[in-house]
């Protein structure tokens, strides 16, 4: 809370990718407002889907009865989603929806009779939110040196992180991951329930990519030793990597899918835990057979939610969306050319318009920043003195623009990067 005193920021309004503070000062929005927003603020018709569904009515629930909106929002991502995702349960958060898919992994096996299936496999610096369950089958250091008492075990597999590893080619990275991967399948896959992966790139681990590949070898050892894939969408989907869900880029047909953040725009709170018509059927029966998934919130399906979440999709079709998200994703890599030769600059790693820029104190061994030293956190300070938002992740500088950002705004914040981390380095550097 200290840093909320030293350093205070309150936002008062915004328009398109523009968000301004209490005393006026105007910032572009680096970070998608934690990596949420899509069309920018105040999108004439997302309000005016708010302001119509609240002519009928705010909230419900879906606890014994069911709402309009949610039905339809269901039914379209059905449409959207890998076509083994049959049905939808709603929730009101990333870390929920992860909650959730936990959850209902686990009971599935329990159902089925295979009461050893209980255990859940993870990846190096997965990250899926910040409830016990989340954090649980993530494996954020800082989480577990911290609430490790509260968390239940999970088993550790091998993030195939390219930088900074000695092993040099990204194919036998991966190929080296995957072994690893296969091996703890092929010892514990009898009592193993799922794995858990963020497609294509961790979010708050680092902003890590995976080598092409990955994913899909990821999907074929579920397969052949009879375990779970959990794909985490929250961060990664609705066009953030080029394509509606990241795991399009690789065919992959995950058994439970989580997403959140963009799924109304930016504008409300609301999660889906997706998952296959055979997963769904293990839970059907009657009251007293006991199959019942036993979860729920007061605010599942709300309806101004659901309502919102229906004309941002109709936004996605008319506007072409995913179109051009690959082509701003494609702009973005040939700007972000021109932080390269900063001296400070360790890595730039990207996955569509989620991208993440890597600080070090040497960048021919890679060395970092002394922790304490918080090169990101004053390098987005001084970004937020130029007239932009973001957040660090350690010492990675995250970029993640709406997808809404023009070119001409996208080239002013590289350069407001550029020039920020250039003064933050450059002149800690001559500190010393």
């Amino acid at each position: 809370m200290t840093d909320y005193e030293r350093d205070p920021l309150i936002i008062e309004s915004g328009e398109g990718i523009i968000l301004k503070d209490i005393n006026g000062k105007e910032y572009l929005d680096g970070y998608s407002s934690l990596w949420l927003n899509v069309h920018g603020h105040r999108k004439k018709e997302l309000d005016e889907a708010i302001k119509k569904q609240l002519e009928l009515i705010a909230h419900s629930t879906l606890l014994g009865a069911a709402n309009v909106p949610a039905i339809q929002l269901a039914e379209k991502l059905i449409e959207i989603t890998p076509e083994k995702i049959r049905r939808v349960f709603y929730s009101d958060s990333g870390a929920t929806s992860v909650e959730i898919a936990v959850k209902m992994a686990y009971q599935y096996w329990q159902n089925l009779g295979k009461e050893r299936k209980k255990k859940f496999v993870t990846l190096s610096n997965n990250y899926h939110g910040d409830t016990i369950g989340a954090i649980s089958i993530g494996n954020v250091d800082l989480f577990h040196r911290v609430y490790g008492s509260l968390m239940f075990e999970s088993i550790k597999a091998p993030f195939p992180l390219v930088y900074r590893n000695p092993l040099k080619d990204e194919q036998e990275i991966r190929d080296c991951a995957l072994s690893e991967l296969r091996t703890i399948f092929h010892d514990h896959h009898d009592e193993i329930a799922a794995i858990t992966v963020e497609p294509l790139m961790q979010g708050a681990g680092g902003m890590n990519v995976m080598p092409k590949g990955y994913l899909k070898g990821v999907e074929e050892l579920c397969r052949e030793f009879n375990i779970l894939l959990i794909v985490d969408e929250v961060a990664t989907g609705f066009g953030r990597t080029g394509k509606m869900f990241a795991v399009e880029h690789e065919d992959v047909q995950p058994d439970i899918m989580t997403a959140a953040k963009g799924i109304t725009g930016g504008y409300l709170p609301i999660a889906v835990t997706l998952t296959t018509e055979e997963i769904y059927e293990a839970f059907y029966g009657e009251y007293e057979e006991m199959k019942t998934f036993f979860h729920g919130h007061s605010y599942t399906g709300n309806q101004l939610g659901c309502a919102v979440a229906l004309a941002n999709f109709k936004i996605y079709d008319e506007e072409k969306i995913l179109e051009q998200a690959a082509k701003k994703a494609e702009f973005i890599k040939s700007e972000l050319e021109t932080l390269k030769h900063l001296a400070h600059v360790g890595d730039i790693r990207q996955a569509g318009l989620m991208c993440g820029i890597e600080l070090v104190q040497n960048k021919d061994t890679g060395e970092a920043y002394p922790w304490i030293e918080r090169i990101g956190y004053k390098a987005t300070l001084e970004m937020r003195e130029r007239g932009m938002l973001t957040r660090p992740l350690g010492d990675v500088v995250v970029f993640m623009p709406p997808l809404a950002s023009t070119e001409e705004q996208i080239r002013k914040m590289v350069e407001i990067m550029a020039d920020s981390i250039k003064a933050v380095t450059e002149k800690e550097k001559s500190a010393v």
